[in-house]
């Protein structure tokens, strides 16, 4: 999905994008076309005849790219100052680990665990063995499950920019992209179970609020 916005786009990262011409490329083209009808509950279902770890590929791709821009947009916001540590509200604080080079959770600021959780999420994406863009590559076995803990992390940066700077949103008059990004992702992992309900505690109400038009 792509976004006007009101101001020139900055993304927080460089975008990732798909090979022209290759399969997910089409599929990433069938999913703007659908979301184009306005029905994301559409939008977001398994196109008929498709391979479920390649269309969660594609929209995780997606999704990524989204908060990159969003995010992009209030960094000068988002700074050591204004946001000391990582927080959706008061009852939700985030401390980083990747397993592998943090692997005891660490207190850092917002801006400083967003770009931890952007790089991590661009290493995860540019390997070739996990997100694999070439037909014929499989994906591996533990494929969903890497792709459930990049979206719940994505997830954090939403809570983040709700929680933290919205009235900055509402002033660059970016609400309205915001809302339709975060509900296509909302309706994305209730359609195939990909986040914990316990996970978006920190933004359940605007959730029920946001989906309870479509029931």
């Amino acid at each position: 999905m792509s976004f006007l916005l009101s101001r020139p786009a900055k993304t927080f990262k460089p975008k990732r994008s798909l090979l022209p011409g290759s399969h997910q490329a089409d599929l990433l083209k069938h999913a703007e076309a659908t979301l184009g009808s306005g029905n994301l509950r559409q939008a977001v279902a398994l196109p008929e005849g498709e391979d479920l770890n390649e269309w969660v590929a594609v929209n995780t791709v997606d999704f990524f790219n989204q908060i990159n821009m969003l995010y992009g947009t209030i960094t000068d916001f988002c700074t050591e100052d204004t946001c000391p540590v990582m927080s959706a509200g008061p009852k939700y604080e985030y401390h980083w680990a990747d397993g592998t080079t943090i692997k005891k959770p660490i207190k850092c600021s917002a801006p400083e665990y967003i770009d931890y959780l952007m790089t991590w999420v661009q290493d995860q994406l540019d390997e070739e063995t996990l997100f694999p863009s070439k037909i014929g590559v499989p994906f591996p076995k533990n494929f969903i499950a890497v792709a459930k803990t990049i979206l719940k992390r994505l997830f954090r940066v939403y809570a983040h920019i709700y929680h933290q700077h919205f009235n900055t949103v509402i002033s660059l008059e970016e609400e309205a992209h915001l809302n339709t990004s975060f509900k296509h992702f909302i309706y994305f992992i209730q359609e195939f179970n990909l986040i914990d309900r316990r996970e978006l505690a920190p933004l359940q109400e605007l959730i029920d609020r946001l989906t309870s038009k479509d029931q």
